[in-house]
């Protein structure tokens, strides 16, 4: 085989078990069984080749099949695996295994060598010389690009297989296995394999992969133990018939497993907990099945008559199960040689709960900030995966013909699972993951919004091609782009499908919109300019004239008579303002005086101090009364009397610290005419194009006239504060009412 190519991932194996026929004699074509025909095609083809591992290509299939054998897979799927090797020195493999062995398996390889490729590009992107983890993140998406990449799971089961027969060929040789590759077997093929409910290939995965990254470590823990696997083992099979007998005396029917400790679970137990290897119990373990939860602790009680039991160390899981449901009596014993021994008691029910998949075995074993090994299990993707594993312990290991004939029970396609979501590489090989159909602009905003605003082409896997084709996972995406520009408008337009992904479309309405407000922006500056010119004041400064007129910038307020939100006649005013408004108290004043002149007993003023006609009154600026406002009066130091709502806060502070000062007032017959009187009124709403428009428009209507504004806006909430001139505040409160009315306005009330 080439280097760089399938990068089948051991020691050889007997080929006899390979060749024998097994109990699904249907497997077959013309007569001969489908495994063996597989085999003789494939026996040619690799005899004598040689992987880029060093591994034997004849050798490793054959060690594939008796790997996927071992765990139920049918003679269908482990022909599959030898066509997958032979089809690499095939000149058109898919059209020769086709005719050969039908159109579904030729598929199947071909998706599979597809695949292969794919993986190697990812584990490419890490020199295989850099220690420490690869990033979570990136691992997390090389897992689900495995899965999602695939057809069918049966593509990554031989992956899988694959992967461990070439960690035991590097083991059996004992040759240094690659660190990229022990790696990659460690964070993404072990837990890969945990959550599809492999258990006998994750756990040697993970210790094969221990092995090549931790050599010293693992011989260490291997020394630690003080005995060797064999000597363990044969321990474990000791105290097994031991409990199997008593159990059976004491009259309970039980089926008693024995399990040794896995040197990569022993020390990941000690990293995760902090625990001495002195300290982790379970290094050997029995497993328990009885008929029901009655013989659980009948089971239990004949345990610790056995052996002494460590109080510390137990758990009932049956009476309080864990959140994913998992039922399972914990207790750990020490034997008469003073080892220990955990021993889980369940029922069958419980234990298929736990190994079958219904409970989800990875997420316990995974489980992020109550388990050891950091990873959460949680979210769509892992609900997939979960009835995905559920479908591969009934139809993958069985191959879709076994179960066709079945009846209505039988499993649904998996094909579906994983469909929404493509997984692609950049130049770089970090994989990228979109939306099913994405297109390289798609692409090109998920790298960044700047790329994505000067993308002009891509080349997929080296070709060129339109923006708008949609990718494929497993592509090679390069982006062609300028050193200045933006987007099209024609992204935005569906039917021509330049954009499948939620995001690049915002970030495109979101550059087309920052160019509209640039144009309205331009076009505000252009007539405030022009206003200035006409009035002779050119001098005055843009920023000032903002803030003066209630605007945080002068942007701001460009922005609003651009949109034609904000009329030029408010700034003609600022600039020309008339003697009444150059000096208000004056004016007020002036007024007063008038009014007494014009009416005996002051019956005409706007404000009347009781007991003191004629006496000078200023309308207070912090609550500015009008009426029909309840107000009361306060005696200022050589400026008459201020005049405030009663309910002011600063009316109600000064009364409390000078009474004496506080007068009574009431308004006078010209209140209730024309005179005019300055209110603030205060509007929140969400921000949107046209909200002060609308509320100014409401205002117009009830002819109430708007002297000043200002704004300010905090994420997507906008505060207006307007200051208007009225005569009766009951008809302002009519009003308010209606601007409370208006699309986005959240509340308007009287400041």
């Amino acid at each position: 085989m080439k280097t760089g190519s399938l990068q089948p991932d051991s020691r050889p194996a007997n080929t006899s078990a390979i060749v024998e026929l097994t109990a699904h004699g249907q497997d077959t074509l013309s007569g001969v069984p489908l495994l063996a025909r597989a085999r003789t095609f494939a026996e040619p083809l690799l005899t004598g080749q040689r992987f880029d591992t060093g591994e034997d290509g004849l050798a490793h299939a054959d060690g594939v099949s008796v790997i996927l054998q071992g765990i139920g897979a049918s003679p269908s799927l482990r022909a599959a695996a030898y066509l997958v090797y032979a089809s690499e020195y095939l000149s058109q493999p898919e059209e020769v295994i086709g005719r050969a062995f039908g159109a579904e398996l030729a598929g199947l390889v071909t998706h599979t060598r597809a695949l292969v490729q794919v993986q190697r590009n990812a584990r490419d992107a890490w020199a295989d010389d850099v220690d420490g983890p690869w990033p979570a993140e990136q691992v997390e998406r090389i897992r689900k690009m495995l899965l999602a990449f695939s057809r069918d799971l049966r593509v990554v089961l031989m992956r899988l297989a694959s992967r461990l027969q070439t960690l035991r060929y590097f083991a059996h040789e004992g040759r240094a296995c690659p660190r990229a590759l022990a790696r990659e077997s460690m964070q993404v093929f072990a837990p890969l394999a945990n959550r599809l409910g492999i258990w006998q290939i994750k756990w040697e995965l993970e210790d094969l992969s221990f092995r090549f990254l931790m050599p010293d470590v693992y011989r260490q823990i291997a020394r630690s133990l003080d005995e060797k696997r064999l000597e363990r083992e044969q321990h474990i099979e000791h105290i097994r018939q031991t409990l199997s007998r008593a159990l059976n005396d004491a009259g309970v029917g039980a089926l008693v497993q024995g399990r040794p400790k896995h040197l990569y679970s022993i020390w990941k137990k000690m990293q995760g907990k902090g625990l001495s290897i002195d300290r982790v119990f379970d290094i050997r373990a029995l497993r328990v099945i009885v008929a029901d939860v009655p013989a659980c602790y009948a089971a239990l009680s004949r345990v610790h008559e056995l052996w002494s039991p460590l109080p510390d160390e137990f758990s009932d899981y049956i009476a309080r199960p864990k959140p994913n449901g998992y039922q399972s009596l914990h207790t750990v014993v020490r034997d008469e040689q003073g080892r220990s021994i955990e021993i889980q008691i369940r029922t069958q029910a419980m234990h298929e709960h736990a190994e079958s998949g219904v409970a989800a075995h990875w997420a316990y074993k995974e489980a992020g900030a109550k388990g050891y090994a950091g990873v959460q299990a949680s979210g769509d993707f892992e609900a997939r995966v979960a009835e995905a594993r559920k479908t591969v312990l009934r139809q993958l290991l069985a191959w879709e013909r076994d179960l066709a004939a079945s009846d209505a029970d039988a499993p649904g396609d998996t094909s579906g699972l994983f469909d929404d979501r493509i997984y692609v590489f950049t130049p770089g090989g970090e994989i990228i993951d979109l939306p099913r159909d994405a297109t390289p602009v798609d692409f090109a905003y998920t790298l960044h919004t700047s790329l994505g605003h000067r993308c002009r082409g891509a080349k997929v896997d080296g070709a060129m091609v339109p923006l708008n084709t949609p990718l494929k996972s497993g592509q090679t995406i390069e982006i062609v782009s300028l050193k200045e520009g933006g987007p099209s408008l024609d992204w935005l337009n569906p039917e021509l499908g330049y954009l499948r992904s939620t995001r690049a479309r915002s970030k495109v309405r979101a550059w087309f919109n920052a160019l509209a407000q640039q144009a309205t922006i331009a076009r505000g500056r252009e007539a405030v300019e022009k206003l200035l010119q006409r009035e002779g004041r050119t001098s005055v400064k843009l920023e000032e004239l903002a803030t003066q007129l209630g605007f945080r910038s002068a942007d701001a307020l460009f922005d609003v008579v651009g949109k034609d939100e904000y009329s030029l006649r408010h700034i003609e005013q600022w600039l020309n303002p008339s003697p009444q408004e150059l000096d208000p108290d004056t004016l007020i004043a002036q007024r007063l005086a008038r009014s007494a002149e014009q009416t005996p007993g002051g019956a005409g003023k706007g404000v009347l101090v009781v007991g003191m006609d004629s006496l000078l009154t200023q309308l207070a600026r912090c609550c500015k009364p009008a009426p029909p406002d309840a107000i009361g009066g306060y005696v200022t130091r050589g400026k008459g009397v201020a005049v405030h709502r009663q309910d002011c806060p600063n009316f109600r502070q000064m009364a409390s610290r000078d009474p004496e000062r506080i007068i009574p007032v009431t308004w006078g017959s010209q209140a209730a005419g024309e005179a005019r009187y300055a209110v603030d009124l205060v509007v929140e709403g969400q921000d949107r194009s046209g909200l002060l428009r609308d509320v100014c428009d409401v205002l117009a209507q009830g002819k109430t006239h708007v002297h000043a504004m200002h704004s300010q806006t905090v994420r997507d909430k906008v505060h207006i504060t307007l200051t208007v001139h009225t005569g009766d505040t009951t008809r302002l409160s009519q009003l308010l009412n209606k601007v409370s009315q208006i699309s986005g306005v959240l509340r308007a009330r009287r400041k």
